[in-house]
């Protein structure tokens, strides 16, 4: 059925215009009052309310997001003894039906912390029930002897990074298939109150089947681009995938995504790797030799998976560069956050996305001027990729950061947030370019009908109104996910 949205306003654009749409695409945009031939179809007045694309956010973990409102959260305690109490208070609050219920927390951030996480401190808190305490940045985890136990058996440490930490977390789904679904698809619906049209999921795991199952089992319609890890690479050759090729029988829904390896760490958790030694005197880790991870992309691309190469520090940034330029292709590098002003020019360059996430430098920020004393200024440098000419795409790496794309829009605008003044304000994007870096489409005739309806002008609202953008209506190849308009 053809859709008539009436007396929109584009953004940068003067007048009002009609949208049709027909067939999940854009038929025309005509001057208020001239489009016709939609006299069968439905006609919604927009009465002067902003039109864009829909948005996407091109970076998730949406499993675990969608897991996190049920986790206890530790993101606001500022020692590891506070964490403990939070800890405690939920233990007594939430007894153990079993000896298996798991307390499972996240978004700590201990690296600005006065003490250490010890095994002691959880033991006392939560006495034989096993507690996990996930890091805000995925890349750690906290365990008391309970856990450690069961989950790390013959382990001496309390705190377990990188690889041994995702070998925990990905043991910690603590509800059966459907009612993951039933808490995905409330996310799916979360997400497009804020105009969210398309998601890139990097959940671990082999992330076909399960988003195969939730759209046959009428999961809202939310646009998925799944990605595809190393333990999975030799299957998902096997079966013909590449990346950008729609799955049949999901309506369009699910596509092939891209192909995922973490070559480095994190900030928090001091593992990203850098050229200058943290505090303590590391240099963070580099999870792969750069000869593995040239091997690694160059499979990957042979079979027509593009690489989405986790690079956080600025040796790894470099290592990732150089990677793609001796595979002589493209891809992403995921979250680029401390960069060398001389690499800056080869996103461009070699046709690497810039997959960002600019709401972590507002979570950063602290602990990037004690970690990465001195170097700030090339942290999260926004502003020089996008002049150098590099593509940006921005996400929320969510658990991470909430899956809201205003949050990142505010972010890069601003460079701000509670208040506080800009941070390496010679950073901050203007609206358009972080307007630009959110969505895939555009809305002209022949695009798809992805879409959002919006109350302000996103081009000129201050980052603080961007924050709390609100969003009449999103559309989904001209089907309404969210809408108050009717």
């Amino acid at each position: 059925m053809t859709l008539l949205l009436a007396g929109a306003r584009l953004p940068g654009r003067d007048g009002l215009v009609d949208v049709v749409i027909d067939g999940g695409r854009i038929a025309s945009v005509e001057p208020t009052g001239s489009a016709t031939g939609v006299a069968a179809g439905e006609r919604i007045p927009l009465d002067g309310r902003w039109l864009v694309p829909g948005l996407w956010d091109q970076h998730v973990h949406f499993t675990q997001w969608a897991q996190t409102a049920r986790r206890l959260d530790v993101s606001r305690a500022g020692s590891a003894a506070e964490a403990a109490a939070l800890v405690r208070a939920r233990a007594e609050a939430s007894p153990a039906d079993s000896p298996d219920d798991v307390l499972v927390g996240f978004g700590f951030h201990d690296a600005l912390w006065p003490d250490l996480p010890t095994r002691e401190l959880l033991d006392a808190a939560a006495g034989d029930r096993p507690v996990v305490l996930i890091a805000g940045d995925l890349h750690c985890s906290w365990l008391n002897t309970a856990a450690a136990a069961r989950f790390a058996p013959g382990t001496p440490d309390a705190v377990l990074r990188e690889d041994a930490s995702f070998a925990v977390t990905s043991l910690l789904t603590a509800a059966d298939d459907a009612t993951l679904d039933r808490w995905a698809a409330d996310a799916a619906r979360v997400a497009a109150t804020r105009g969210v049209v398309g998601i890139v999921d990097l959940e671990y795991g082999w992330n076909l089947d399960v988003w195969r199952r939730r759209i046959a089992d009428g999961a809202p319609g939310l646009l998925v681009e799944f990605g595809i890890y190393g333990d999975h690479l030799d299957r998902a050759a096997g079966l013909g995938l590449r990346t950008g090729d729609v799955v049949e029988g999901t309506g369009g829904l699910l596509t092939v995504g891209p192909y995922k390896v973490i070559s480095d760490g994190s900030l928090n958790t001091r593992t990203a790797l850098c050229t200058h030694a943290y505090p303590d005197g590391g240099h963070g880790v580099a999870n792969l030799a750069p000869s593995e991870l040239v091997e690694r992309m160059r499979f990957a691309v042979d079979h027509g998976l593009v690489p989405a190469v986790h690079a956080i520090g600025d040796e790894a940034n470099r290592r990732a560069l150089d990677a793609f330029e001796a595979v002589g292709a493209g891809g992403r590098i995921e979250h680029a956050q401390l960069i060398d002003a001389s690499d800056i020019p080869r996103f461009a360059r070699l046709g690497v996305t810039a997959s960002v996430q600019p709401e972590h430098a507002m979570d950063d920020r602290d602990v990037a001027e004690r970690l990465w004393h001195g170097r700030t200024d090339r942290a999260f440098p926004l502003a020089d990729l996008h002049a150098a000419g590099a593509r940006l795409a921005f996400g929320s790496d969510a658990p991470v950061a909430p899956l809201d794309p205003w949050a990142a829009i505010a972010s890069a605008v601003g460079r701000s947030r509670d208040g506080r003044d800009p941070w390496h304000p010679e950073q901050s994007l203007p609206p358009e370019a972080a307007l630009a870096a959110s969505v895939r489409s555009s809305v002209t005739p022949g695009a798809r009908a992805d879409l959002a309806v919006l109350d302000r002008d996103p081009l000129t609202s201050a980052p603080d109104d961007l924050r709390t953008m609100p969003v009449a209506a999103t559309f989904v190849a001209g089907r309404a996910t969210h809408d108050t308009l009717r």
